[in-house]
């Protein structure tokens, strides 16, 4: 059994000017926002146990911004809060995964 529940990886990779990354997306404020929410919503906890981090780079720029949910290995892609939010209630707390922004 893991140790958590779920691990999230944000690819929060910058690149050198003018080269597509995930954080050309603003990806590390997306991370940071995702962070808090799940803190917020105790799904942090030990009875939850979902940890969210950064990556580096995942090698599908051309996707991004992207993020990956570990056990399940479900790749996803988002535009803004909104989509992130649907993950987080879709995915983390309920176990089904969001097929809109998978990739």
């Amino acid at each position: 059994m893991s140790h958590y529940h779920n691990h999230v990886f944000f690819c929060t990779n910058q690149r050198p000017a003018g080269e597509g990354c995930c954080n050309n997306f603003g990806a590390q404020k997306m991370r940071d926002y995702v962070k808090d929410k799940v803190k917020a919503l105790g799904l942090s906890t030990e009875a939850h146990r979902i940890r969210i981090n950064s990556a580096g780079c995942m090698d599908r720029c051309d996707e991004g911004p992207v993020l990956v949910v570990y056990p399940e290995g479900v790749w996803y892609t988002y535009v803004d809060e909104h989509d992130l939010d649907e993950i987080i209630e879709e995915h983390l707390k309920n176990g089904r995964v969001v097929e809109r922004l998978k990739i």
